[in-house]
Order: C-alpha cells, then sequence, then structure tokens
C-alpha cells in the first residue's frame, strides 16, 4: 500500500525560503534599511514611509532626471554624485542652477541623511522629506513651482506606471513623489570605511600613523566633529569670516548670536568632497587645519574654542590627514543601486 505524505503550509513556506538562493535573499535586503552595529538609531520617520524596491527605484529615476528644473537642465544629481559621497565636484565650489545661476554655498554630501533632523548648512529644513523643495523652488537651483513638477510628471509617459508600483495610486502627487526621493535617499547609508571596519572589529587594522591620527584627531578635533557621523550637529562659527554677506544659522532664527553659524558637517569621504567650508573656501584638507592653526578670523559669534587657534604638535596635521582617508567608503562611492536608472 502506497503511503501518502501530507506537508503542512509551514513546512512549505520553510523548504521554499531555504530553497532560494543567497543571491536572491541579498536582492530583497538591497531595499531594506539596516542600521550598521557601530550607528545610533535613525531619526527617519519610517513608518510613515516604508522603504521599497519599488518605492526606491522611483525616487532613483527622480533623482536622475532633470525634469525637475524649469528648463530640463538640472537634476539632483547635478549638484551630488555618487563618486564624490553625494556631493559636488570640485570644479563647482558653489552649486550651479539652472541658466548657469551660481548659488550661494558648496553642495554637501548627502550620506547618512536617515540620521539628521535638520538639513543644509544652516538646518533651515526639520525634515528630510522636505528638502528636495528647498532645490526645486530655489530661484538659482532649479527654478521651478512644485506643482509644476507634478503637472510634467504626470504627462510623461513612463512615470504613471512607475508611482503606481512604488504607491499604488493612480494620480501622480507631490507627497508621493517626495516620499520616493526620501527612500532613495535614506538608503544612502555609509559606513564601511576602513575606519568603520576597524572599530567592528572585522578583520581590518589601522596603521601606526593612522592610529597617531585617529589618537590626535579625538584630542584636536572630536570635540565638534563628535561621534560615529563624526558631526555634533550643532552651528558654530568657525573663524572663517568676519565679514558675513551669508548669516547662516541666523537666516533661519533671526538671532544676532547665531550670525556667521554654519552646520557642522560630517568627516565621512571628507577626502572625497573638497572643496570645504560652506563657502568652499578651501581646497585640501591641508588647508582646512592650516586655518584652524592660524587662520582664524576674530568676530563677535566665533565659537569660543578656537579663540587661540588649535595647536598641533610636529607631524600631527598629516597624521590626522591619513586618519580622515581612513573615512573613505569605497564600497558606498561604487554602489549600483544609487547609479543612473538605464
Amino acid at each position: 500500500m502506497k503511503r501518502v505524505f501530507k506537508v503542512s503550509p509551514l513546512l512549505w513556506a520553510c523548504i521554499f525560503f531555504y530553497s532560494c538562493s543567497e543571491e536572491e535573499v541579498k536582492v530583497n535586503n538591497d531595499y531594506k534599511f539596516i542600521s550598521p552595529v557601530n550607528f545610533p538609531e535613525p531619526t527617519y520617520t519610517f513608518e510613515n514611509n516604508q522603504i521599497t524596491e519599488a518605492g526606491f527605484e522611483l525616487g532613483r529615476h527622480l533623482f536622475y532626471d532633470p525634469i525637475l528644473s524649469v528648463d530640463g537642465t538640472v537634476s539632483c544629481n547635478s549638484c551630488h554624485q555618487l563618486s564624490l559621497a553625494f556631493a559636488d565636484a570640485q570644479q563647482h565650489p558653489l552649486s550651479i542652477g539652472v541658466n548657469d545661476r551660481l548659488g550661494i554655498r558648496n553642495a554637501p554630501s548627502l550620506a547618512n541623511l536617515a540620521y539628521f533632523t535638520e538639513f543644509f548648512w544652516d538646518g533651515g529644513v526639520t525634515h528630510l522629506d522636505h528638502v528636495p523643495i528647498n532645490a526645486i523652488e530655489a530661484e538659482f537651483e532649479m527654478d521651478e513651482e512644485l506643482s509644476n513638477v507634478v503637472q510634467k510628471l504626470r504627462q510623461s509617459s513612463k512615470y504613471d506606471s512607475l508611482f503606481k508600483q512604488a504607491f499604488d495610486v493612480d494620480e501622480i502627487t507631490s507627497p508621493f513623489m517626495l516620499y520616493a526621493l526620501a527612500q532613495f535617499t535614506t538608503m544612502m547609508v555609509s559606513a564601511n570605511s576602513k575606519y568603520d571596519k576597524y572599530v567592528r572589529n572585522e578583520e581590518e587594522s589601522l596603521t601606526e600613523q593612522e592610529l597617531r591620527g585617529l589618537e590626535s584627531f579625538e584630542a584636536k578635533c572630536s570635540s565638534c566633529h563628535s561621534g560615529v557621523l563624526f558631526t555634533d550637529m550643532s552651528y558654530r562659527n568657525n573663524g572663517i569670516s568676519s565679514d558675513f554677506v551669508d548669516l547662516g544659522r541666523a537666516t533661519i532664527t533671526e538671532l544676532e548670536s547665531d550670525i556667521g553659524k554654519f552646520r557642522v558637517p560630517s568627516l565621512r569621504n571628507v577626502q572625497r568632497t573638497s572643496p570645504y567650508m560652506h563657502n568652499a573656501k578651501f581646497k585640501t584638507l591641508e588647508e582646512v587645519l592650516d586655518h584652524y592653526e592660524s587662520g582664524i578670523s576674530i568676530s563677535e559669534t566665533l565659537d569660543s574654542s578656537l579663540e587661540k587657534g588649535i595647536v598641533f604638535e610636529n607631524g600631527e596635521k598629516d597624521d590626522i590627514i591619513v586618519f580622515l582617508k581612513t573615512l573613505t567608503d569605497y564600497e558606498f562611492i561604487s554602489d549600483e543601486r544609487f547609479t543612473a536608472p538605464q
């Protein structure tokens, strides 16, 4: 008599799961936000906007599409390039918008935005979902209106299906456009530098000079560039100038005590994000450290810790620069997920 074995639905599910190849499992994780073990909890509101493959891919199309600008010439990628950790090219010290209009500040890196609660050099936007509006509507960037962008997307042959796949909607609206861009940018997590692998004990070691640089950095620089993100998220006047054409944080707060203060930037991938400072004053890391040693401009709002500059011993600046190069995440800046869609 032939025996008939019944397989439970749970067992079938297990059989299916374990029959999947490692590659298939990896692909699923490509669109899941996973915070690195040495990172804090993200601050982005994922409960309102869960990342999906379709949402991420829609965001990628939007990020690289100049349709967001008034004349179809400028995309997000124009000022934020993958190979530079999504910062701007050195030949563009200040951002360049439509009709070659010159911006007022250097375009910063977009890495690790999921861990920030305030954005731009002055902290003028307090939620990542709203960041693209600033670029779209700024006269010296994309010079477009959000409502016009939506109309252009509705008239495009490709976007109806992309929005439908991402959000199951029959009509394109600006909130879903912003959600898609946020899904793309929150996934820009840079956490696999040599330094990261060293602190996570992932069979990576630092050289003697890199370790000296780390020690000097912690003693001389980490009061501002602190934590795993290498920024304390504060706004400070670091003595770049005493003549403030750009008021910085005071543009937002309208406080005299904030004149000339700008966000302390993250130093992750700093080797790739030249030029430096909000006004792109310095081309090299050597120039940056020289500034802190002997180039401080005195003003009423100058950070008190910089009033006498920073004293570096012989060789310390070289060591610090060597250490800073360990923060370059080559896996991140070559990640094919973030390249232009074909």
